[in-house]
């Protein structure tokens, strides 16, 4: 049995946002900030629907190209936390949330270094 490195980045990525929740992250992240603090939760739940459902239907999910540009975004990603990782409401701070943040970073990088 081999281990797909994209589901697993997938994996890592959907439960960096599980863990986002514990983590507040719509008080850091870019427009939402702005809102209260109930909106701003509310309106990050609901953007996470479209985030959650694309991934997992299954003629999105084999796409190629859509694995290429998830892979891209698990590295980005990792960057944008680095940028953000002094902003005082940024509470990513554990080995927790890093674990998840790299683990999807570096599965990303392996799926386009394997599928060049």
């Amino acid at each position: 049995m081999s281990i797909d490195v994209f589901t697993l980045g997938l994996t890592f990525i959907l439960m960096h946002e599980m863990d986002a929740m514990r983590c507040h992250e719509w008080r850091i992240f870019p427009g939402i900030s702005l809102m209260n603090d109930r909106a701003g939760m509310i309106t990050f739940i609901f953007l996470h629907i479209p985030l959650f459902y694309l991934p997992l239907s299954p003629s999105i999910i084999l796409n190629e190209s859509f694995r290429t540009g998830c892979s891209i975004f698990f590295i980005v990603h990792v960057m944008l936390h680095l940028l953000f990782l002094m902003h005082k409401k940024n509470e990513f701070k554990d080995w927790i949330s890093w674990s998840l943040i790299l683990g999807a970073g570096i599965c990303g990088g392996l799926y386009l270094v394997i599928n060049q």
